[in-house]
């Protein structure tokens, strides 16, 4: 079983910045890609940025693109995603996420989620 627990969302104002962290147990997460999704009120829980296992390769949504970094320290079981020059439309919750195939089944984790209000 896997845990996923974020933290440091908060209140910013826009053009700001947040950084994110997502730490994991009950398993090591280092032989998995990890990823960060948000989910604005009213709306379906979008994309944001994603790392592969070793943390060589970085994707990003257009909309976050050279604002937000995504990071991980294996050693810590942890992922990051700094967010710089924040805009009001960043206001959402962010989720961390794993993505795990076991033998008959694959399974998605997601923590619980952080709150990131950015105010005009």
């Amino acid at each position: 079983q896997v845990q996923l627990v974020e933290s440091g969302g908060g209140l910013v104002q826009a053009g700001g910045s947040l950084r994110l962290s997502c730490d994991a147990s009950g398993r090591t997460l280092s032989n998995y890609g990890m990823g960060w999704f948000r989910q604005a009120p009213g709306q379906e829980r979008d994309f944001v940025a994603a790392i592969t296992w070793n943390g060589d390769n970085t994707y990003y949504a257009d909309s976050v693109k050279g604002r937000f970094t995504i990071s991980r320290d294996n050693a810590k079981n942890t992922v990051y995603l700094q967010m710089n020059s924040l805009k009001p439309e960043d206001t959402a919750v962010y989720y961390c996420n794993t993505q795990i195939d076991y033998a008959s089944r694959t399974v998605n984790y997601w923590g619980q989620g952080t709150q990131v209000t950015v105010s005009s």
